[in-house]
C-alpha cells in the first residue's frame, strides 16, 4: 500500500502554522491507529498542535476521525431518550454517583461511561469499587438491559470505543502536551459522541483544583465541545463551574459514596446538591422535561430507590458497610476566628498521598483513604476545632499528606474576604 501523504510534511505544516485538510487528519489518525505514524512523530505533531492551535473545523475532523478509528454504540433499541454528563474533573467531585440515578428516575436513560482516576483528580469507578461486590466492567447487551429495567449505568468504556484517542492520550500524557484545547475537546467528545447519547451535559471546571485553573480556557474548551457535539448531532450544553474550594465534605473514594448517598437521602452539602440539581435539570431539559421536578425526587425516595437498584445491578450491596481506614489524623484549628481560604488543588494531592489516588495507570487505590472537611470558606472555628481529618491504612502517609496542605487553608476574621472565586456555577453554554 502506498501512503498518500507523508507524516513529516503534515508535522512541518502545523509546526508553520498551517491548517491540515479533512484528508490529512483522518489519514493521520487511522495510520497512527495502525502503527505506521510513529510514536515519536505524533509526539511531534500533538506539540505542533498544543503551540499553534487548530481551526474549528480541524478539531471537528479530528474528533470524528477518531470516533471512525473503532465502533459506536447504539440506544436506538431503548423506549427511553438517553443523556449523559461529563465532567472534566476536581476535588471532591462525585457528582455522577447521585447525578445518574436522580436523573433515570424520570424515565430517561443515563448511559454513564466513566474512568478512574489519576493524580489529584477522582475516578468515579475507583469511588463505586468501594461498594461491595459491584463490578465496573459490564456487557453491551448487560448495559442495554440494565438501562431498560433501571435507567442508569456506570461503567468502564470498552477498548472499542476511539481507540485511537486511547493511543493518543498516552502519549500525550508523556509529552507534555495534555493542556491543549483542541486535544482535550477531541478526546472527550469522540468517546461521548462514539458512546451512542442523543443529549449531553458537560460540566467543565475551572479554578486551583481544575484541569484548567484559567477560567477563560474553560470557557473556550467548554464552547469548543459544545459546537462538536452540535455538529455530531448530539444535544450539548455545558456548565462552567468553580473548583477553586473542593467540592462537599469528603475527598477519596469510600466517603464519598458515603456522601452521594446522603444527598439522595435528601441531605448532604448545600455545594454537591446545588451542582447535582443543576446538571440534572440540563440533563432532564435536553431530553425532553424541562419542568421536572428534581428536588422532589431527592426528597420522596425516588432518587434513592434508583440509585439501590443500579448498584445492584452491577452486582453491588447497597447496604453493605463501606470500607474504613486503620488510621486517621485530626488537624485542628490553631486559632479562632473565620475559614477564609481552602484551596482545592493541595486536598486533592494530599488525599492522594493518603493512597485515595494513583500515580501510574496500574497502580491501586486505597478505598477508605482520603479527607473529611468539618468546616469550608466561610464557617467559624475556634481554637483546636477539627478542621478536616485525615484517614489511611498506613500512618506513615499521613506526614506527606500534612505537607502537601501547608499554606492551602487560612483562618481569618469577620472582615477579611472570603477566598472561592466567585459563585459554584458561573455560566451556562450552549443551546
Amino acid at each position: 500500500m502506498i501512503e498518500p501523504f507523508d507524516v513529516v510534511d503534515l508535522i512541518r505544516g502545523k509546526r508553520d502554522r498551517g491548517t491540515l485538510s479533512t484528508e490529512q487528519i483522518r489519514w493521520l489518525v487511522d495510520a497512527y491507529t495502525r502503527g505506521y505514524v510513529a510514536d515519536e512523530q505524533m509526539a511531534a505533531m500533538a506539540m505542533a498542535i498544543f503551540l499553534n492551535g487548530m481551526e474549528r473545523r480541524e478539531i471537528r475532523d479530528l474528533t470524528l476521525a477518531m470516533i471512525d478509528s473503532g465502533e459506536r454504540m447504539s440506544f436506538d433499541g431503548l423506549t427511553k431518550r438517553t443523556t449523559d454528563k461529563h465532567s472534566t474533573g476536581g476535588v471532591g467531585d462525585k457528582i455522577t454517583l447521585p447525578l445518574a440515578p436522580l436523573v433515570a428516575s424520570f424515565g430517561v436513560a443515563v448511559p454513564q461511561l466513566s474512568g478512574r482516576g489519576l493524580g489529584h483528580t477522582g475516578g468515579t469507578l475507583d469511588k463505586l469499587e468501594s461498594i461491595q461486590g459491584w463490578r465496573a466492567s459490564v456487557s453491551t447487551e448487560r448495559m442495554t438491559e440494565i438501562l431498560d429495567e433501571v435507567g442508569a449505568v456506570v461503567c468502564a468504556a470498552g477498548s472499542g470505543l476511539a481507540p485511537a484517542d486511547g493511543k493518543l492520550y498516552a502519549l500525550r500524557d508523556i509529552t507534555g502536551t495534555v493542556e491543549s484545547i483542541p486535544l482535550i475537546a477531541s478526546s472527550i467528545m469522540s468517546k461521548k459522541i462514539a458512546e451512542g447519547t442523543s443529549a449531553l451535559v458537560l460540566d467543565v471546571k475551572f479554578g486551583s483544583g481544575a484541569f484548567l485553573t484559567d477560567i477563560a480556557q474553560s470557557r473556550e474548551l467548554a464552547e469548543t465541545m459544545v459546537a462538536l457535539g452540535e455538529d455530531a448531532g448530539v444535544a450539548t450544553s455545558a456548565l462552567l463551574t468553580n473548583m477553586n474550594v473542593p467540592l462537599g465534605l469528603a475527598i477519596g473514594n469510600a466517603n464519598e459514596v458515603r456522601e452521594s448517598v446522603e444527598v439522595l437521602a435528601g441531605g448532604g452539602p448545600a455545594d454537591v446538591v446545588e451542582l447535582t440539581v443543576a446538571l440534572a435539570r440540563e440533563m432532564l431539559r435536553l431530553a425532553g422535561q424541562p419542568d421536572a421536578d428534581v428536588e422532589a425526587a431527592l426528597r420522596d425516595g425516588r432518587a434513592m430507590d434508583t440509585w439501590r437498584a443500579m448498584i445492584s445491578a452491577q452486582g453491588g450491596d447497597p447496604d453493605a458497610a463501606l470500607p474504613a481506614a486503620r488510621e486517621t489524623h485530626v488537624v485542628t484549628a490553631t486559632t479562632s476566628g473565620v475559614l477564609v481560604e481552602q484551596q482545592a488543588l493541595p486536598f486533592g494531592i494530599a488525599a492522594w498521598r493518603l493512597g485515595a489516588g494513583r500515580a501510574r495507570k496500574q497502580d491501586p487505590v486505597q478505598h477508605a483513604a482520603g479527607i473529611d472537611l468539618h468546616a469550608k470558606p466561610g464557617d467559624t472555628v475556634t481554637e483546636g476545632q477539627p478542621l478536616f481529618t485525615l484517614s489511611a491504612d498506613e500512618p506513615e502517609r499521613f506526614s506527606r499528606a500534612i505537607e502537601a496542605l501547608d499554606g492551602a487553608y487560612r483562618i481569618g476574621t469577620d472582615g477579611d474576604e472570603i477566598v472561592t472565586g466567585g459563585p459554584l456555577i458561573a455560566d451556562r453554554i450552549g443551546s
